[in-house]
């Protein structure tokens, strides 16, 4: 077949729709297609590009590497190509939907109270959120944007930072009026620390000793999956908890919870940045205007 012959995009449409919709059949209905026509057409592409995209089986489709970087391209060729047509038609409006992954405390204290004004600078755009303080896979998810918390791993991704933000060791006065107020690093073995349920790039809490770090393991009774959580469970009384100060400081000012250990606090920062895919070419303009948008209004200190 004749390379001009070859509607490329409609391929990559159709492709895009099977991963998205996680099937043939349910990108045959997405499409207005049958389930063979979708089965065939994906065959061709296979046979064109001579590699194989998609594993086929009875209970799941699932991506090949060269399908995953495949459609990691075409998503960005056919954003490409929406931008193009509403520049050329009617103004680079951001339209469409975003996938934004994002912790439960982000999205809480910070997300939340801004999220009015995005929507409305910007009323063609829908935003799907996805709370978790996992790193996840931003292709294997289709995420846009996802915004992550401390270091970052030298990746393809790339970067906005959005601000750092102070430790502290909080508990509420509850929690304190039974326990006591630890002192020293060594009263902290008769409390209750709680911590996160899954590895972190430092497992513990750093705590400043004769000019030195230690780290102090967060050997507690309770765990969580997010910071938000932990949060809670802070308020309701359950133990001490290290969190970020953005997620705490109306808390700290009505009283709610008390910082401990002060003078040992190491002043180390949390750095967030939001990031996306790609090598530094165009974005849609959608997810752009997210990036922008973010680093206009969603920082953290």
């Amino acid at each position: 077949m004749a390379r001009s012959e070859i509607n490329r995009s409609g391929e990559m449409e159709v492709f895009v729709r099977v991963v998205e919709q996680g099937g043939f059949s349910a990108a045959a209905r997405a499409c207005r297609m049958t389930p063979s026509a979708v089965s065939k057409l994906i065959a061709r592409l296979e046979t064109r590009l001579g590699t194989r995209l998609v594993n086929r089986s009875t209970r799941a489709l699932q991506l090949t590497p060269e399908g995953c970087a495949f459609y990691e391209r075409a998503t960005r060729i056919l954003a490409d190509i929406e931008d193009a047509e509403r520049l050329a038609g009617a103004g680079e409006q951001p339209v469409g939907r975003i996938r934004l992954n994002t912790s439960a405390s982000y999205a809480t204290h910070v997300l939340a109270p801004i999220l009015p004004e995005f929507l409305e600078r910007h009323p063609g755009v829908t935003l799907d959120l996805i709370q978790t303080d996992l790193v996840v896979d931003l292709l294997a998810e289709r995420t846009d944007v996802a915004v992550r918390a401390g270091p970052l791993k030298s990746s393809s991704l790339i970067a906005r930072k959005l601000g750092d933000t102070a430790m502290v060791v909080v508990g509420a006065p509850s929690y304190l009026a039974r326990f006591g107020e630890p002192k020293a690093i060594e009263e902290l073995d008769r409390h209750n620390r709680l911590g996160f349920g899954y590895a972190r790039s430092v497992d513990g809490w750093p705590m400043r000793v004769n000019g030195g770090t230690v780290i102090v393991p967060t050997v507690g009774r309770v765990t969580a999956s997010d910071g938000e959580a932990l949060r809670r469970l802070a308020l309701g009384g359950a133990g001490l908890a290290r969190l970020a100060s953005f997620t705490v400081r109306d808390d700290i000012a009505a009283g709610r919870l008390v910082p401990v250990l002060e003078d040992f606090n190491p002043d180390d920062r949390e750095a967030f940045h939001a990031i996306h895919t790609g090598q530094g070419g165009p974005l849609p303009s959608r997810v752009r205007a997210l990036l922008d948008f973010l680093a206009e209004r969603g920082k953290v200190s």
